[in-house]
């Protein structure tokens, strides 16, 4: 259940970032959305955390801001995974710039749900 409120939740947020930015980022349909959104959540479980261990050490250095990259890069794969022509970045930068509008909205959604939940506990 948490799973699906997550790709519902990352679906929205692409095709909101997708009408802010027309010029760099393009998601043609909800569907593609959708199945964006599920290609996403599967390379965050599988390659995602193998990133993050060979990059360890340059993340260190930055203070955790190469998560960044990391997060681009994933979704530079998914891209490529759900295919370029309906799910789409004009460049390595354009992926950089919605990773981290997404790292922000996620951020303040989490943070959201979090202190509902505290507080019905």
């Amino acid at each position: 259940m948490k799973l699906l409120i997550k790709v519902a939740i990352q679906t929205l947020l692409f095709l909101a970032i997708a009408r802010l930015l027309p010029g760099m980022f393009r998601v043609d349909t909800l569907g593609t959305a959708i199945i964006a959104s599920l290609v996403l959540a599967i390379l965050n479980w599988t390659i995602k955390p193998l990133l993050h261990i060979i990059s360890l050490p340059i993340t260190f250095i930055t203070f955790g801001l190469f998560s960044f990259v990391i997060n681009a890069i994933t979704l530079e794969l998914t891209s490529a995974l759900v295919g370029s022509n309906s799910f789409y970045f004009n460049g390595f930068g354009s992926a950089l710039v919605v990773a981290v509008i997404l790292a922000i909205c996620n951020s303040i959604i989490n943070s959201y749900t979090m202190n509902n939940f505290q507080r019905r506990v």
